[in-house]
């Protein structure tokens, strides 16, 4: 028997359970008597809304939290809780949404990285050559394209995601567990990851897939598991897997995710781009109009530039030409103080290492872009935060025991709330939206395509920019497409479907 196929056969007999598990926070059940079972060679699913307990269950499989009530099974074996070392000995490992890499290094180093072989004699060299050699395996195994030797930076987003596999699969493991894995992925690169967990399937480990994308959970998963409010509520196997069925029990009724109205008319151009040039596509220009009282959609293919336009008319970074208008002025921003001092606001894609601080209380990031607003003779008023704070959390819906709590303690929807109300509370005239649903379950996504419509019915030009191709066509009044640095086209709202939007994502014309 081959190396591999007695470590796939040492795996047939793998199965963990957690049995009656709870964990208590102060004012808050995260779990309440939770079971679950997974074994090897299969897809077990597990949804839920923010909030509902994953993460929580999530931390007690891999050691980080201890629950207080239950117990933990792993080949018979009884265990009251595990630690991190215990839980990757026992062939535990998680592949997160986000990816811990070193950018500076090579593929190979950042799998073995703290396990490099090292040749024997007293200096105990790393031994590249075996680094190397196994590294090239374990990527020929994924049917990954690069090479072990390739830096991290060089890489896309997806051959990231088969770097953090190979890592997992480097350890030995036999419970893959991995954490809306495909947030951030365009559709072929996720169908991608999706046919590489199917292989981990096909070679005997267990794999725990979390995702907000329930078509994903659909396509790949023998089971489901449904969470809410921290109880275990339901099990799906086969034919009975399906959309509405997991949504009804994510919150207990039926939901569709709502898209508001469109306007019944837009106003005046409140923001103009014309002949914008980025770093990225320094040779391309971009004109652009965004209207007050208008959700304009900003599609395209994941590297067509629309992070980098937004960046520039938040004044992240500078254009390398053209010009941009605010309420039919030329303006320029040396920063993005600047484009928040004209009432120009961005929500990041990445809201825990952009749009927040997450050692601070929401209160804190909610006044924090405008403190001199909340102080007395130039001192901040912890009362004044506290009471705008508190009318944040009434209007949007932010689940939290108190505006005193660390936003970092905070699920993914709630998260974004606080990011929307620092900006709300200051009035925006334009406020530009980067991938704003990105890791957020349904309810939330609801509740923050409501709150883009709100903006829009009072004045408000919005800017979407959005991966998911139902969410820019629902949200959206228009839709502009960019392709490689610029605009290739611009749909009103019955002419935006996939097929035109895709057309003009790949450069064609329609």
């Amino acid at each position: 028997m081959s190396a591999p196929e007695e470590a796939d056969a040492k795996k047939t007999g793998f199965s963990i359970s957690l049995s009656n598990t709870s964990k208590f926070y102060p004012g808050v059940v995260a779990l309440d008597d939770v079971s679950l079972q997974v074994e090897a060679g299969e897809i077990v699913g597990l949804v839920g809304e923010n909030g509902a307990g994953k993460s929580t269950l999530m931390k007690v499989l891999g050691g980080s939290t201890a629950p207080d009530r239950g117990t933990i099974t792993i080949n018979g074996q009884d265990y009251d809780f595990l630690t991190p070392p215990l839980a990757t000995e026992l062939g535990i490992a998680f592949v997160h949404q986000e990816l811990n890499l070193f950018e500076n290094l090579d593929v190979a180093a950042n799998i073995y990285i703290g396990r490099e072989p090292h040749r024997y004699g007293f200096l105990r060299l790393v031994d590249n050559e075996k680094l190397y050699r196994e590294a090239q395996s374990l990527l020929d195994r994924l049917g990954a394209t690069f090479s072990p030797t390739t830096p991290v930076e060089k890489l896309s987003l997806a051959q990231r995601q088969m770097v953090e596999i190979a890592k997992v699969l480097s350890v030995d493991a036999r419970l893959v567990i991995f954490d809306e894995p495909t947030s951030s992925l365009p559709v072929a690169e996720t169908e991608k990851l999706l046919e590489i967990i199917a292989g981990l399937k096909a070679h005997g480990i267990a794999v725990i897939f979390i995702s907000h994308r329930l078509h994903e959970i659909v396509t790949a998963c023998d089971r489901v598991l449904v969470l809410r409010d921290g109880r275990m509520v339901g099990e799906l196997e086969g034919e009975k897997i399906n959309h509405d069925t997991m949504v009804k029990l994510m919150v207990g009724r039926d939901l569709k995710v709502a898209y508001s109205p469109p306007a019944m008319e837009r106003g005046q151009a409140a923001l103009s781009a014309r002949g914008i040039r980025t770093g990225t596509y320094p040779h391309r220009e971009i004109d652009l109009d965004l209207h007050s009282g208008e959700i304009l959609g900003l599609a395209g293919l994941v590297g067509a530039g629309r992070t980098e336009l937004a960046r520039v008319l938040f004044g992240i970074d500078g254009a390398l030409g053209g010009s941009i208008h605010l309420d039919g002025e030329e303006i320029r921003f040396a920063s993005s103080a600047d484009a928040v001092k004209a009432g120009v606001f961005l929500v990041p894609e990445d809201r825990k290492g952009a749009g927040l601080l997450l050692d601070m209380t929401i209160a804190e990031n909610i006044s924090l872009p405008n403190l001199v607003a909340y102080s007395r003779n130039r001192l901040v008023s912890r009362e004044n935060e506290r009471v705008q704070a508190e009318r944040s959390r009434a209007e949007l819906d932010i689940r939290a025991p108190s505006v005193t709590v660390r936003t970092g303690a905070l699920s993914g929807g709630n998260q974004q709330k606080v990011v929307l109300a620092k900006w709300l509370a200051m009035e925006p005239n334009v406020i530009i939206f980067d991938e704003p649903t990105r890791g957020i379950d349904i309810g939330a996504k609801t509740e923050i395509y409501r709150l883009m419509r709100n903006l829009a019915d009072n004045g408000v030009a919005v800017l979407v920019i959005s991966s998911d191709m139902e969410e820019v066509i629902g949200v959206s009044d228009r839709v502009a497409v960019m392709h490689e640095g610029h605009i290739t086209g611009i749909l009103d709202r019955d002419r935006s479907s996939e097929e035109n939007i895709l057309t003009l994502a790949v450069g064609k014309s329609i």
